[in-house]
């Protein structure tokens, strides 16, 4: 078996590399790829996963070894009956019936086996439903299938099992897994661990601080919360105890740190891939939007923690004596070095680049092996950092200089992948290849070059280094196995919904519940993603609600007449998918942090969801406020001043959620910082309560207005028509625009294909899978206006009667907690 995963890995590092193409060997399309990766998938699961509780764990038996192989062939069909499956396209045979039904069942037994029976129950419920739609509700009926075309739209095109979800699985989730797993390997881990403990463990409530910045740093490169609690609560959620915190909130601080590794760019979870194909953006792009909620988020749980140290008078870690200007010249020198050294490098890949041109890559190379080489040298020159027992009775904090200079080293595949996915925005695929070649070359050579700086034994140390090498592969896809059986299995649904049209159902279904309100239908939508995610993992609930719920929003909200960026409705499902981790009865992160703590996980989760709250207010902010998504944000100024009122906002909704702000807040206290809240994240809910946000122009001047919208803009504007139903639509749709060119050329660039009659536009194409499809427009719509910015009174009035507000919570709360300090102070003076 060790060596069955070790050759997933080697072949998802083949398919992913330019090799094939430089060899013209071993060249697979995506349907061949998936199906491989499908095989390896199934056949590792009957081995990996045992059928029962009571099933041998010392052994596989003979029937587990029966169904890999048997699942391993029907995952791989596609790939070996490539050329006659083509030729025969919706003319299926017996052998491929019958490898589809044993398919179809064997995933759902490895889906029992890797993920639970939720996810089972899920993928049967719309197996049942493509059998029986003639017996369903009027609202959601269709005439039904037949298992033959059940089978062949499921297994074998890839409308189902091998669609979009297990091809982004294969293209690169495989590596972003691998290269995480590689880094722990390596031993990188620990190093940001104990980095962290050296910048935060002297702070009031140090420990949990620790445990949220390291959650953040292992967010950087890993995109699961539940190994994020696994790898970083051993050491903090004991320490945190060991300060003061009960086990309940130790626990529930790491869980809530942990789930937003998966919002954390530039590597989020798996499902964050997936946005790639379904909003239609660049990677790049999703990181940029996805940066700020992120960071803000963190923040607001380190304030959140500290409020909780505050109230609870928490301990801080001992640390050495250091006079405060030696402290204030480390600070200052660990800050500008570290500048230096980023614009340094930065500034010197350009050069070569410019200086070089094609021949930059191969120097560029050598120029980091160098540097790689140098950073080893100058770690082997002190003591490996060894593993922090918290239980320890004596603990000293670490220097920070001191713990970063053992692992320079680690920093460079991290570096390379950066470069790669927001540089030269390399697909996420090509951008994890060169990252994980760059921490291979590190887990191989590592352990060697210290052994020979160290002068110690060579042999040994290579020894050491092949086993790292060869555990590190296998383990990344061992770690793979459950997403790759997740993004399968939620292929069944996204089959079955393209097989019974039960998208468009949804719009109705949602609209009739929600009577077209946009507020009920999100509360609606959130609520279905934390109920599918209480059992299924967070990539197969994404894949569930964004096919089913997303476009549902957009076009509801157009509707509705708010145009609802792409990007925000697909980040919204994503936040709640996440947020299931933590929500009782079933929240998988805070069972994990609950096991370490020893201590009861449901009271686990309803503390982590209390701390997750901060969380789940921000899909709602940046649904209604796109601005907090860098959308329509095109300055520095601008982004400086909206990340400013932002973070406020989000750190009063934390001190509102903790009942506390400068003391202990009375209870129409916490309720004047929520309102302050909603008028820092909305100053337009109150002008628009005065005057229009947008006043509508005439379809003739649509086109100058896509012409005069700046490089990398967005347009609003209204269309009406008839859909698919034969109903009449009125829709208030955003659009981005590329480059400034001419208007009809940037529209074409969207797949949004317009015929002037006239003044009158209609839309006369609309591309498959463009950006215009993607957010409901439709051949034969008109364009009968464009929005324009109303003039309004300045966001400026209410944002700053509530800094004001704020300053006069925070007076009476200052004067409140100097009143109790008297009297604390003169009561044993009495």
């Amino acid at each position: 078996m060790l060596w069955v995963a070790v050759a997933w890995s080697l072949f998802q590092l083949w398919y992913a590399s330019p090799l094939p193409f430089v060899f013209g060997f071993g060249i697979l399309n995506d349907t061949e790829a998936r199906a491989i990766h499908l095989g390896f998938a199934l056949f590792l699961t009957f081995l990996a996963y045992p059928a029962l509780r009571s099933s041998p764990r010392d052994r596989v038996p003979l029937l587990d070894w029966v169904l890999a192989v048997v699942g391993g062939f029907a995952g791989a069909y596609l790939f070996l009956f490539y050329v006659q499956l083509s030729g025969r396209p919706g003319q299926p045979t017996t052998l491929d019936l019958v490898t589809g039904t044993v398919g179809i069942l064997l995933l759902l037994e490895a889906t029992r086996r890797a993920l639970g029976l939720p996810m089972v129950v899920v993928a049967c419920v719309f197996i049942f439903y493509t059998f029986a739609g003639q017996y369903m509700p009027d609202v959601i009926q269709h005439r039904g299938a037949s298992l033959t075309k059940f089978l062949n739209h499921q297994w074998l095109t890839t409308e189902g099992v091998f669609g979009i979800a297990l091809g982004v699985s294969t293209s690169f989730v495989f590596l972003f897994v691998l290269f995480g797993t590689l880094l722990e390997k390596a031993g990188a881990g620990n190093w940001m661990m104990q980095i962290s403990i050296a910048l935060l463990g002297h702070l009031r409530g140090g420990p949990a601080k620790v445990a949220v910045v390291s959650s953040a740093l292992n967010g950087v490169v890993s995109g699961s919360s539940v190994s994020n609690v696994v790898s970083g609560g051993i050491f903090t959620i004991p320490l945190m105890k060991r300060t003061g915190l009960s086990g309940v909130k130790a626990g529930a601080i790491e869980a809530a740190a942990s789930i937003n590794g998966q919002i954390m760019p530039p590597v989020m979870g798996a499902a964050a891939f997936l946005m790639v194909e379904y909003v239609g953006i660049p990677y790049s792009e999703i990181v940029k939007h996805a940066l700020l909620p992120a960071v803000f988020s963190y923040i607001a749980l380190l304030y959140m923690v500290h409020l909780e140290a505050i109230k609870m008078d928490l301990k801080t870690i001992p640390q050495r004596p250091t006079p405060a200007r030696e402290r204030m010249l480390r600070m200052g020198l660990g800050l500008s070095g570290s500048i230096l050294a980023v614009c340094i490098v930065y500034y010197g890949i350009v050069a070569i680049q410019a200086v070089f041109g094609g021949a930059a890559p191969p120097l560029l190379a050598l120029a980091g092996v160098a540097l790689y080489v140098a950073s080893v040298w100058y770690s082997s020159r002190y003591p490996d950092l060894a593993l922090d027992d918290p239980n320890a009775p004596i603990l000293e904090l670490p220097r920070a200089w001191d713990v970063t200079r053992t692992g320079l080293d680690f920093l460079i595949p991290i570096a390379v992948l950066l470069w790669c996915l927001m540089v030269e925005q390399m697909s996420p695929g090509l951008s994890a290849f060169w990252a994980t070649v760059s921490i291979l070359g590190i887990v191989a050579t590592r352990k060697p070059l210290m052994a020979v700086f160290r002068k110690e034994n060579l042999a040994a140390s290579v020894r050491a280094a092949w086993d790292d090498l060869i555990d590190g592969l296998a383990l990344g896809a061992r770690n793979m196995i459950g997403i790759g059986i997740a993004t399968a299995t939620a292929g069944i649904v996204v089959g079955t919904i393209t097989l019974t049209g039960l998208g468009l159902m949804m719009t109705e279904l949602v609209e009739l519940i929600s009577g077209g309100n946009v507020i009920l239908m999100l509360i609606l939508i959130a609520a279905i993603s934390l109920v599918l995610g209480m059992g299924i993992p967070t990539t197969a609930n994404y894949i569930l609600v964004a096919t089913l719920m997303a476009p549902v929003v957009v076009d509801l909200g157009a509707q509705a007449g708010l145009p609802i960026p792409l990007i925000a409705v697909h980040l919204f499902v994503f936040y709640f998918g996440i947020m299931a981790d933590i929500t009782p009865p079933v929240g998988l992160a805070a069972f994990a942090a609950a096991a370490i703590s020893k201590e009861d996980p449901i009271a686990t989760g309803f503390q982590g969801a209390l701390y997750s709250l901060r969380t789940a207010i921000l899909p709602f902010v940046f649904i209604f406020n796109p601005a907090i998504l860098l959308i329509g944000v095109d300055t520095w100024p601008q982004t400086i001043w909206v990340a400013t009122v932002s973070l406020i906002a989000i750190l009063l909704f934390s001190a509102a959620t903790m009942n506390w702000f400068v003391t202990k807040s009375r209870l129409w206290e916490s309720a004047a910082l929520l309102l302050i809240c909603f008028t820092l994240f909305r100053p337009d809910w109150w002008l628009n309560q005065v005057s229009p946000p947008y006043e509508e122009l005439p379809a003739s001047e649509f086109l100058p207005a896509v012409a005069q919208t700046p490089a990398d803009g967005r347009i609003n504007f209204v269309v009406e028509g008839v859909d698919l139903m034969g109903e009449d639509v009125r829709k208030t749709v955003n659009v981005p625009l590329g480059e400034p060119g001419e208007p009809l050329e940037r529209l074409r660039g969207i797949g949004l294909t317009i015929t002037q009659a006239g003044d009158a536009l209609m839309i006369s194409n609309v591309d498959f899978g463009s950006y215009a499809k993607r957010i409901g427009l439709d051949v034969g719509y008109d364009v009968v206006a464009v929005l324009r910015k109303a003039d309004q009174p300045s966001s400026l009035i209410p944002i700053g009667l509530a800094l004001a507000a704020t300053a006069g919570v925070a007076g009476l709360q200052f004067a409140r907690a100097r009143k109790q300090a008297d009297r604390k102070e003169s009561g044993p003076a009495r």
